[in-house]
């Protein structure tokens, strides 16, 4: 299936759920939020979110500075 995740198209497996995708995607899950078709997905539902073809989804990061 294809999505888009963070403005760029990629290429899952079906069945793939959010938290695999933040998990490969992301280099620590600590700090990260996710967003499907606009909407924030809490993370302790991620692993029962099933992702589907042509969904966006928005990963961020927390980042420290000042």
């Amino acid at each position: 299936m294809t999505l888009t995740i963070n403005g760029e198209r990629v290429d899952l497996p079906d069945g793939s759920t959010l938290a695999e995708l933040v998990t490969s995607w992301a280099p620590a899950v600590r700090g990260v939020a996710a967003a499907v078709d606009g909407a924030v997905v809490p993370r302790g539902t991620w692993t029962q979110v099933a992702l589907c073809e042509g969904q966006q989804v928005e990963l961020l990061t927390a980042v420290q500075g000042g």
